[in-house]
C-alpha cells in the first residue's frame, strides 16, 4: 500500500447517486497533487475520503497506510491537516487569531480549558510567522479579510505536523493581490521538502502553485486523466475535463487557460 494514500476501484453512492465512480489513485511521500474538475465532479467528496471524514461504498480506500474501515478514524485524522470552508464555518469570530492555530492541538475548534505546552505556543507562532499573519495574532479571527483568514485556515492545518495535508479550494473568493499572495505561499510550501503530501482541490489552473508535481482530473465523478503535471495537463484533458473546448499556456512555471478561438 502507498505511504499517504491509495484509492482502489473506490465508488461512493449516496441516495442512489453515484458521486464516485471506479477511482483508482495512489499519492507517495513527498508528492504534491492537484485536483481539478467542475462544479458536481466529486472533488469535495475525494476529499473527504482522504480526510477518513467518509467511507467508500464499493472499493478499498488507504488512507497513512490503514484501511477506512477497519481503523478507528479518530486516530487517523489528527495525522491529516485540512483547510476547507467546512472548518473555517465552525471557528468562532471571536476567538483570538493565536488561538485559532493553537487548538488544532487539540483537534477541536474554540479555546475551552484546555492546557497548552510552550512547545505548542511556539509552533503556531512559527507557523503564523511563516504564513505573513503573526502581525494578527492578538485579532479577532471575525475582523480578518479573506486573505488573512486563509492563511490562518492554512496555520491551523499543519499545526499537528500532519503527514498528509488537504487544501480545499484555497483561493476561493480571494481578489487577484490576494490569489496571488496565497499562490507564493503554496509555492514555498510545496517546495519544502520537510513538508507533508499535498493534495489542492480547484476549479482553476491559474490557482496552481510551481512546486506541484502531479494532477487528477475528474468529471462525473470519474477519472479524465491523472499523473504528473507536466505531461497530463494539456488542453486535450482539461477540454475533456470541463467539456469545453480550451487552450493551455504555461509561462514562468504558472498554468493559464481559456476559451479555444470558435474559429
Amino acid at each position: 500500500m502507498s505511504d499517504v494514500l491509495e484509492f482502489a476501484g473506490v465508488g461512493v453512492v449516496r441516495g442512489g447517486a453515484h458521486l464516485l465512480r471506479e477511482i483508482t489513485w495512489s499519492i507517495e511521500e513527498g508528492e504534491r497533487w492537484v485536483v481539478i474538475g467542475p462544479n458536481g465532479a466529486g472533488k469535495t467528496t475525494l476529499l473527504q475520503l482522504a480526510a477518513a471524514r467518509m467511507h467508500p461504498t464499493t472499493g478499498v480506500a488507504g488512507v497513512l497506510g490503514e484501511v477506512l474501515g477497519t481503523v478507528d478514524v479518530f486516530e487517523l485524522r489528527p495525522r491529516i491537516g485540512v483547510s476547507s470552508s467546512t472548518i473555517a464555518e465552525r471557528i468562532p469570530e471571536h476567538e483570538r487569531v493565536a488561538d485559532v492555530v493553537l487548538t488544532a492541538s487539540w483537534s477541536v475548534v474554540g479555546r475551552w480549558r484546555e492546557d497548552y505546552d510552550p512547545v505548542d505556543e511556539q509552533r503556531a507562532a512559527e507557523l503564523l510567522s511563516a504564513l505573513g499573519v503573526d502581525h494578527l495574532a492578538t485579532r479577532r479571527y471575525g475582523t480578518l479579510s479573506e486573505g488573512e483568514g486563509k492563511r490562518v485556515q492554512i496555520a491551523r492545518a499543519l499545526m499537528t505536523d500532519p503527514e498528509l495535508m488537504l487544501l480545499d479550494e484555497p483561493a476561493a473568493g480571494l481578489d487577484l493581490r490576494g490569489r496571488e499572495d496565497l499562490v507564493r505561499r503554496l509555492q514555498v510550501l510545496a517546495q519544502d521538502v520537510a513538508a507533508p503530501a499535498l493534495v489542492l482541490v480547484t476549479h482553476h489552473v491559474e490557482e496552481i502553485p510551481p512546486g506541484f508535481t502531479d494532477i487528477l482530473m475528474l468529471r462525473g465523478g470519474e477519472v479524465v486523466a491523472a499523473g504528473p503535471l507536466e505531461a497530463t495537463l494539456t488542453a486535450d484533458n482539461l477540454s475533456r475535463a470541463f467539456d469545453i473546448p480550451l487552450v493551455v499556456d504555461r509561462r514562468g512555471g504558472r498554468w493559464t487557460a481559456r476559451a479555444a478561438d470558435p474559429a
